[in-house]
């Protein structure tokens, strides 16, 4: 791997981050799991959910006041291995972290649990919360709705979010399988990644109104809120390459997200009211976790899960190519490049870190600063 941008050590970026959340009202020990979440992002390589969106999308929305800094979680049903919350429009990641914690007793008591939560807010990388499970010896599920942006196979609305479905299963590796992606073809997260950049979107991953394709990520990112423009599924536009079945999984995404919550969805998650004033998210998310021990056992089941990522990983290659990958791979190989380096910080995110540590008057000094 090369990396050209600076370093920032992960112990300072935390404790930064930390206090950075402190001074916007959000109470310490929850302030330190949104930092932790926001850092596994960049962990795993995931720029698009890690430093790059601390300060637009959770200090900037705390600013505006369309995410409370105090999150309030209220349960609204439980039993034994279910659980609904109403975040009340506080942390989604926050909200998120207490929902796992009781998923995963759950399900260790009674095999398998799910849960779901609703008037939330962004709740970082879904990896994150499917991999809690994960590291317990447990299969962990979870989605979540978002801003509308996908459009439907044959449509240029944008109707849907990105809608994460996410799966992390032990393995006897050294890592767990993990896939973490977006039911888009590309997530919003990574083209604010482009555009923060000076990067051009990739042809034919975004549509405009009028059926033709949009590369400039800036213009992408106005039109997305405009409603001028919309992400294609997975697969791509129309049914040639099967955009159909990214269309159909965002919208099992989006259904079990608000239906299993009695939560809000697509049009109403906007940010933005009827009169175009910002307003809260009120997103859903969706959480099962299954214990390995009641079906075969987790030894059989990380045994036979490894074998599989291996058979695969060492399966016959492409000409040319000198390596295949399993999912949650790359993200390892990431961690083990930057886990004595740090966080890699372009010039836009060392600019944001500035700008939030002097509104704040707090005292850091980074080495990218220039004297």
């Amino acid at each position: 791997m090369k990396e050209n941008r600076p370093f920032v050590d992960w112990e300072l970026m935390n404790h930064f981050m930390v206090d950075a959340f402190c001074g916007y009202g959000v109470p310490r020990e929850d302030a330190e799991i949104c930092a932790d979440v926001l850092l596994e992002s960049d962990r795993r390589g995931i720029e698009s959910h890690g430093c790059n969106r601390f300060k637009p999308i959770y200090i900037d929305r705390i600013k505006k006041g369309t995410l409370l800094p105090v999150t309030e979680i209220e349960i609204l049903k439980e039993t034994p291995t279910t659980v609904v919350m109403d975040a009340h429009d506080g942390m989604g990641m926050v909200a998120s972290h207490k929902m796992m914690k009781m998923l995963i007793e759950k399900a260790k008591t009674y095999g398998m649990a799910g849960g779901a939560i609703r008037n939330s807010t962004h709740y970082g990388i879904a990896g994150y919360w499917s991999s809690m499970a994960s590291n317990e010896g447990l299969i962990g599920i979870t989605g979540t709705n978002a801003r509308p942006s996908i459009a439907p196979t044959f449509g240029v609305d944008n109707m849907m979010g990105t809608n994460p479905l996410t799966f992390s299963l032990p393995t006897d590796e050294e890592f767990p399988f993990c896939l973490d992606c977006a039911t888009s073809i590309v997530q919003r997260g990574k083209i604010e990644y482009y555009a923060r950049e000076g990067k051009d979107t990739p042809k034919g991953m975004v549509i405009a109104r009028d059926g033709t394709t949009m590369t400039d990520s800036k213009d992408i990112l106005k039109a997305l809120v405009d409603e001028t423009a919309a992400l294609a599924p997975l697969g791509g536009i129309g049914e040639e390459l099967a955009g159909y079945k990214g269309y159909g999984y965002a919208a099992v995404v989006e259904i079990l997200s608000a239906a299993l919550s009695g939560g809000q969805f697509m049009k109403a998650l906007t940010g933005v009211s009827d009169d175009g004033k910002p307003q809260m998210y009120h997103l859903g998310h969706f959480f099962f976790v299954v214990d390995p021990e009641a079906y075969m056992g987790l030894e059989t089941f990380r045994k036979t899960a490894g074998d599989i990522c291996r058979a695969l990983r060492n399966s016959t290659k492409a000409p040319g190519e000198s390596r295949i990958y399993t999912a949650g791979e790359k993200e390892y190989d990431t961690w083990l490049f930057r886990k004595d380096k740090g966080v890699p910080v372009g010039e836009a995110v060392q600019k944001d870190i500035l700008d939030v540590r002097d509104e704040l008057g707090l005292s850091y000094h980074f080495d990218f600063e220039k004297e």
